[in-house]
């Protein structure tokens, strides 16, 4: 929880303290937060009343099932898991709370997992929020290092010195972009660019090497040299504070609406349609995409020079293969051509070349190029959560770069919190670290968000299935397939957890449906696929896994990752697979150090 201490420090209430739990209970039950969730205040209350008059031994799972959620004398919390699944649901609203309208309540009411007596302790800070915090207010900071002296004698620190203030100078006027001189922290300062240098002498001429390093991996972005003559110090200087200010503006650049300005909209009617595009594209429903397309196509028609109606045509036929409404081979060339047109007609707009990354990550496996567009496009406008949730899912995911690419979800969600397919994917993010619990409580997040989300409900069934709750899982799926009835997706989980609960019957009844589905509509391999390596056919499996590759399957980006592809993973064929999508181990070094030497 958002600034939970400790389960040693989560004491059993002072009673002495009462007045203070119950005036901090009420905030929490009038809060905006608890206004809408009745069921889960009376949970709430029911419990913080059950331990303050000291009955805490008293709350049981069945106690809570009859006295909070109106259960019969017969319920069995064996075969009813309400009470378990609203815990997880009354967890991640307290989270919630804390984290906003509560973010500076100086008292906690916690539910520690395993139980349901809650827990009072003081606030404290959270770390990983200071971080967040930190992270998104340093994207656009630049720190100047220290000039090394590479002179025979060390002999040019006046020099080095002086140096770094003519930089520290030249930045400081760039707008929007925040300037630390490294050399005042008692530590290395967060900030996006490190810059800096070495200076060295030959006779009377002087040669300044500059650097700009990326501050987040310490990568080398840019390298030049300037050289002059000793006795005109104060112009070498000036060349080279010049040359890297230039050079950090072009990394940095000025706010979204200033370069959106450059492309200005008259047409209104199109701009409009274009915004409607987007609503209907961050539904991501199998009608909501088709709606989008519409609206894309209305706004391209109205204005053809419009580049995001480009990119939205782009990023909506690539959802639209993504999510298996329509063949890959249907969509590759609508969104390759209309995401190259949207680049063509703005080259620096974030959208389209985000629109263009996603090309080279989705249906070109060309990781590095990939990497490299995402982050041309992050740094021409940090603001655009597409940008981060995109490079995390479909570059940082597929390489294996787990950690970074939550944390670039965690600011895509800091961006857009409001978006239940961003909370979504960091809940599926913590499911590839194997980190079950953090899932379960964004994958619950994500469904409070939008309850009528048929993939989060499918992500819920995953997760479920995986900590082998099944009988949830289950209903998980069933909730699925109800949103989403015509999405293969859905029917194929189910499928899965019949295969690993030993229903091979009811299994083999999915497949059949699935074939008579194809025969209308796409069904992506991987379904088949999943399952018949679920069902122990591995032949089978791996004959889907190439027909998958073929078609450039969405879902192969995360094989290295997700749990459900540990069995077949130990299989030989599986690193043929892993090599042609260019993720084996040693490829997906090299084109590591082929992005990083490029950038």
């Amino acid at each position: 929880m958002v600034g939970s201490p400790s389960a040693a420090n989560l004491a059993n209430v002072d009673l002495a303290n009462v007045q203070a739990v119950k005036q901090q209970l009420a905030r929490i039950a009038n809060s905006a937060t608890f206004r809408g969730a009745g069921r889960l205040r009376r949970f709430l209350e029911f419990i913080v009343g059950e331990a303050l008059s000291e009955r805490k031994d008293q709350i049981k799972e069945y106690v809570v099932g009859v006295a909070v959620f109106d259960k019969p004398d017969t319920f069995d919390p064996r075969t009813d898991p309400i009470v378990r699944v609203q815990a997880r649901r009354l967890r991640a609203l307290l989270e919630r709370y804390y984290s906003e309208e509560g973010d500076s309540a100086e008292l906690l009411i916690d539910l520690p997992k395993g139980g349901y007596t809650p827990a009072f302790a003081p606030r404290t800070a959270d770390p990983a929020r200071i971080s967040l915090a930190v992270a998104l207010a340093t994207r656009n900071t630049v720190a100047v290092q220290a000039f090394a002296d590479h002179s025979r004698g060390a002999e040019l620190g006046y020099f080095c010195k002086s140096l770094r203030q003519e930089v520290v100078c030249a930045l400081a006027k760039l707008k929007g972009i925040r300037t630390v001189d490294a050399s005042t922290a008692s530590t290395e300062p967060a900030a996006a660019l490190l810059a800096g240098g070495s200076v060295s002498q030959a006779g009377g001429e002087l040669r300044v090497i500059l650097h700009v390093v990326d501050g987040s991996n310490g990568c080398y972005l840019w390298s030049e040299s300037v050289d002059g003559d000793a006795a005109r110090v104060f112009e070498v200087q000036q060349e080279a504070a010049r040359l890297l200010a230039a050079k950090v503006q072009s990394e940095l650049a000025g706010s979204a609406e200033e370069r959106r300005g450059r492309h200005p909209v008259e047409n209104l009617a199109a701009r409009n349609l274009y915004l409607q595009g987007r609503y209907h594209l961050n539904q991501r429903t199998e009608e909501s995409l088709r709606k989008a397309v519409e609206f894309f196509e209305r706004a391209r028609l109205e204005e053809p020079q419009f580049a995001l109606a480009h990119s939205g045509l782009a990023d909506a036929y690539s959802l639209l293969g993504h999510y298996g409404v329509l063949a890959p081979a249907e969509v590759w060339t609508k969104t390759a051509d209309n995401a190259s047109t949207a680049v063509l007609l703005a080259p620096d707009a974030v959208e389209a070349l985000t629109s263009l990354a996603h090309v080279k990550a989705s249906q070109d496996w060309d990781w590095a190029g990939a990497e490299r567009q995402f982050r041309q496009a992050i740094s021409l406008d940090p603001s655009y959560s597409t940008a981060h949730h995109w490079y995390a899912m479909n570059v940082l995911v597929p390489m294996s770069r787990l950690p970074e690419a939550g944390e670039e979800v965690r600011i895509a969600q800091s961006l857009d919190p409001v978006s239940a397919i961003i909370a979504r994917d960091l809940a599926l993010i913590h499911c590839y670290r194997r980190e079950y619990d953090l899932a379960l409580a964004q994958c619950d997040h994500a469904i409070e968000l939008n309850p009528h989300f048929s993939a989060a409900f499918w992500t819920l069934a995953l997760i479920q299935e995986l900590r082998q709750e099944f009988d949830e899982a289950a209903a998980a799926c069933q909730r699925a397939i109800h949103l989403a009835p015509t999405m293969p997706r859905m029917h194929g989980a189910l499928g899965h957890l019949y295969a690993l609960t030993g229903q091979r019957a009811r299994c083999l009844e999915i497949i059949k449906k699935l074939r008579d589905m194809a025969a209308t509509r796409y069904v992506s391999p991987m379904e088949f696929a999943s399952l018949y390596f679920a069902l122990g056919k591995n032949d089978e499996g791996f004959d889907w896994l190439a027909k998958a590759c073929q078609d450039r399957c969405m879902e192969l980006l995360c094989v290295n990752v997700d749990p459900r592809w540990d069995r077949p993973r130990q299989d030989r064929r599986f690193a043929a697979v892993v090599r042609q999508l260019g993720l084996a181990p040693e490829e997906s070094g090299k084109e590591s150090h082929r992005a990083a030497r490029a950038k």
